[in-house]
């Protein structure tokens, strides 16, 4: 009797351990496949339930810790509710883990075709506001060109612009002010782009000679700002991706604004930042790194000084095909045609003295 127990014991102890290391392995094919990809909350909840096999509907809110658990679960295809007859009440299912994550990308493709849908939309309103039509009346040069004088309406629009970038987030910025750099002066911190948006500022260099504005720029550089100086820069602006700016109408830009949309203007101002970007000094840094490396800043100035292909490879050694594309290479930096225009080019933008 002893010893068949003591089988009975072992075989009870064997298919336990097997069925605890086949749960175990259950368990860790879920979390492999659905790590990451589902938030961490619902993972854990999917996984109790998993270790559970499932438990009666009206006991999961204890297991789970509420309802809302359930309600998410069973919204993504991880689990359903199964009936059990009429004499035992239903009982919450867990999905197995490939069906689980199937259901999971189902519900994520739907949300994604219907967010894709409403950004269609949005870009088509976008574009139609945009568009000027050949017999344009004042009202829709207005949507393109808009004039703001209210103090509070210039304050609201500096904000928003900021918070509807998604791709680029341009400022300019100079020591023209309407009250003196004071400690509560300094401005509102970026948002959060979370890496999404790339933040270029360039200040006028007594905006970083002030210890408040300083600490306010660096403040910037800190959120994730590149942030560069010049000695002095003309005008205030803001401009968000490629599709909105606003620039002032008075010195310090508080009395009146000009709100643009128009899609020439924006691009001019763009550009516009991008000539002094080039030209202005890393904050931090005593001077303009550009866009060039050394070889290419060597080869520009012999450009200058009218040497030809072949003399500059004598020059510096290079084959005449290695300097011919370095020479394209700067052309091609520069947006110009020819080697005169690269070098008229390059001076105006302070690349060489």
């Amino acid at each position: 009797m002893i010893l068949k127990a003591l089988l009975l014991s072992a075989v009870f102890n064997d298919v336990l351990l097997s069925q605890r290391a086949a749960e175990a392995k259950i368990e860790e094919t879920a979390r492999r496949l659905l790590e990451g990809v589902v938030p961490d909350e619902l993972l854990k909840s999917y996984a109790r339930l998993l270790a559970e096999d499932g438990c009666p509907h009206e006991d999961a809110p204890d297991l789970l810790g509420g309802p809302e658990p359930i309600e998410a679960l069973t919204a993504c295809g991880m689990a359903h509710v199964r009936p059990d007859g009429p004499a035992m009440p239903p009982r919450l299912i867990p999905a197995p883990p490939d069906l689980a994550l199937q259901g999971v990308l189902s519900e994520m493709a739907r949300h994604l075709i219907a967010d894709q849908e409403r950004l269609l939309t949005g870009y088509r309103r976008l574009s139609e506001a945009s568009r000027t039509p050949p017999s344009a009346t004042s009202g829709s040069a207005d949507r393109l060109v808009q004039v703001v004088t209210d103090r509070d309406e210039i304050s609201r629009l500096s904000y928003a612009l900021i918070n509807a970038a998604r791709h680029d987030w341009l400022t300019l910025d100079n020591y023209v002010l309407e009250t003196p750099v004071e400690e509560s002066t300094g401005f509102a911190p970026l948002p959060a782009f979370e890496g999404q948006v790339r933040c270029r500022a360039i200040y006028e260099n007594k905006c970083a000679e002030h210890p408040v504005g300083a600490r306010t720029i660096e403040a910037a550089v800190a959120s994730g700002e590149q942030a560069r100086l010049l000695p002095r820069v003309g005008m205030k602006m803001k401009l968000a991706d490629e599709a909105v700016a606003l620039i002032p109408l008075t010195p310090t830009g508080m009395s009146g604004a000009l709100l643009l949309r128009s899609p020439v203007i924006v691009a001019a101002l763009r550009e516009y930042f991008e000539l002094l970007w080039e030209r202005a000094v890393p904050f931090g840094e005593e001077k303009a790194a550009g866009p060039l490396n050394a070889q290419q800043k060597t080869i520009l100035q012999l450009l200058v000084r009218g040497l030809d292909d072949e003399g500059i490879a004598r020059r510096l050694r290079l084959s005449v095909t290695t300097v011919r594309r370095h020479i394209t290479a700067i052309r091609e930096e520069l947006g110009v045609e020819t080697r005169f225009a690269a070098g008229a080019a390059a001076v105006r933008r302070g690349w060489i003295d």
